[in-house]
């Protein structure tokens, strides 16, 4: 649609010109531009590696030791504070886990760290056969099971209970078999955090593989399968952006929603246990604007995908920007002013509201990554 309207545009103006006269000349054809740009990208690329991604899975890592030290903490002692204490470093780790995903290629996937740590929906049927049927919960052992019953949403379900009423626990309501499977939990999450630090600080595949924050930086060598070219990595990191964008409008959100307060579906909510499902969400997207802004947020300014759309198209820049800022605004505001949860919210005429609002913006921003943001890489002069 788009390119009718512009040669629409281009046959009115030229026969305007015609019309008009010129300078004399007959060629009334206007001299063929060059609308390719250059950009320096290893800056860019280095930066994205090293100060956004490796920085946000070596934070996980730090995140996922505190969560198990937690665990360990209340089986040793079963209080309310220490259980608020598990509940606060469950968040704090989930945090970087989601803006992650912004980039979620590379060993996270080919390793599957991602369903190991982040499978949903939680199977709680199997969940209460395995807390039923076993003790001591060794860390070997846990590996060994499905990964419905690991990961952030099993420690979720342990730490704050069904989600349903409230999302306050009490510590008497956990059981010392519930207590000892999230320390087993927390011990295999930890160990899946520091793997995937590692992948992309030592080696990609644990073994000889090179580091994957190596290869990222240092595309077109000749011992680099994954990456041929600077225009692969960019395009990997716009991906990552658009799948995410994607997800979250299209399904985190959009799946749970419905077309009607009717077709609702609680059951779908990610992060339902302990009502994070809007921090959730907003943390995705910041993830987004942390790979386009090129820092995480309140570090130093420094180069990210904005410098390379700036380079290509400065107004798209700041537009994108803009976009990416709107969309996470949108969402915060699904909560409305008495801090509505994201699974009472697609019940709610109002919040519904809001909801389809955040879910607007959230389909603009992917148009503008998919339909305006993408095309650069073919403009761009290698």
């Amino acid at each position: 649609m788009k390119q009718l309207k512009y040669s629409a545009v281009a046959i009115a103006l030229i026969s305007t010109l015609a019309a008009c006269g010129g300078s004399g000349s007959d060629d009334t054809t206007p001299p063929p531009t060059d609308d390719k740009f250059e950009f320096a990208a290893t800056e860019m690329i280095t930066n994205l590696t090293d100060d956004v991604i490796i920085s946000g899975y070596s934070t996980l890592a730090i995140k996922g030791e505190e969560m198990f030290l937690a665990s360990q903490t209340l089986v040793a002692n079963k209080t309310q504070a220490n259980l608020l204490a598990a509940q606060e470093a469950w968040k704090a780790a989930r945090q970087p886990w989601e803006q992650g995903e912004s980039h979620i290629f590379g060993p996270v996937d080919s390793l599957g760290i991602d369903p190991h740590l982040d499978s949903w929906p939680l199977n709680t049927t199997d969940l209460k056969t395995v807390l039923t049927n076993n003790s001591g919960f060794s860390a070997d052992t846990i590996k060994g099971w499905n990964d419905d019953v690991q990961g952030f949403h099993t420690m979720e379900y342990l730490l704050f209970g069904d989600g349903v009423v409230d999302n306050q626990k009490d510590v008497a309501d956990l059981s010392m078999s519930e207590a000892e499977y999230l320390m087993g939990l927390s011990e295999v999450f930890r160990d899946y955090t520091k793997t995937l630090d590692d992948s992309w600080l030592i080696s990609h595949d644990g073994q000889t593989g090179k580091a994957y924050g190596e290869l990222v930086k240092n595309p077109g060598t000749a011992d680099n399968t994954f990456y041929a070219s600077q225009v692969g990595v960019i395009q990997e990191l716009v991906n990552g952006m658009i799948g995410i964008v994607d997800e979250v409008g299209n399904g985190k959100i959009a799946d749970p929603f419905g077309t009607s307060a009717a077709t609702a579906d609680t059951s779908k909510v990610e992060s339902q246990y302990s009502w994070n499902s809007l921090t959730d969400f907003s943390d995705n997207i910041i993830g987004v604007r942390n790979v386009y802004q090129g820092e995480l947020t309140g570090a130093s300014d420094k180069q990210g995908i904005i410098d390379f759309v700036k380079a290509g198209d400065e107004a798209l820049a700041l537009r994108v920007s803009s976009e990416i800022d709107d969309a996470i605004i949108k969402i915060q505001a699904i909560k409305g002013s008495n801090n509505m949860p994201f699974r009472q919210a697609i019940a709610d005429a109002e919040g519904r509201g809001r909801i389809q609002t955040a879910v607007d913006a959230l389909s603009k921003l992917q148009a503008s990554l998919e339909s305006d943001v993408v095309p650069l890489l073919n403009k761009w002069k290698v």
